[in-house]
């Protein structure tokens, strides 16, 4: 029962939510559902990642099949600059059943960007589109995939830059021809 009233106060009311919570794990310590939030308010409200990596740790002791808490935990690694580590999770969520493969890749992009390495973030977030089931996951990864084309270097196209050349050279041409 705590448990629900903790759900139904996050994140609108954390002063509910925490007390409902405290009241859900003092009765359940290893309650996987109540510690998936607690890590949640420790990243998401409190920045507290290493507090937070504490409690998605023990949620995923208490059942490691909750697709759930992958992508949670998964974020909170990349914020926290563990990329090796949010890398080596991603890799297992994406065998559990029930994880949203959407958002995984969309995760995958996440480290790659986190990592410098843009034009394979890009890739990821194309996946991410292709196999998304939600038009809100879509627009979102489309959004975040072109402000990641923007960080790309921009390339010089040699052909626009000859064809330039020549029309700019006729046009020459033509100036000095109307001049005599």
């Amino acid at each position: 029962m705590y448990l629900f009233k903790a759900l139904d106060a996050y994140p609108y009311s954390l002063e509910e939510t925490m007390e409902s919570l405290n009241y859900a794990l003092s009765y359940d310590p290893e309650n996987a559902e109540a510690l998936l939030l607690m890590g949640k308010v420790r990243a998401y409200q409190l920045r507290d990642y290493e507090g937070a990596k504490h409690y998605f740790e023990l949620a995923m002791t208490q059942n490691m099949e909750m697709g759930k808490l992958y992508i949670d935990y998964s974020y909170v690694l990349i914020l926290n600059e563990d990329f090796t580590e949010a890398q080596r999770l991603l890799d297992y969520a994406i065998t559990v059943k029930g994880t949203d493969k959407g958002w995984m890749q969309w995760l995958q992009g996440q480290i790659f960007e986190g990592m410098f390495e843009l034009k394979r973030a890009k890739k990821a977030y194309k996946e991410a589109i292709r196999i998304s089931k939600c038009n809100n996951l879509s627009a979102f990864v489309k959004r975040e995939m072109e402000r990641v084309v923007e960080k790309l270097p921009k390339k010089k196209n040699k052909k626009k830059s000859k064809k330039k050349s020549k029309t700019k050279r006729k046009e020459k041409s033509k100036n000095r021809s109307k001049k005599k």
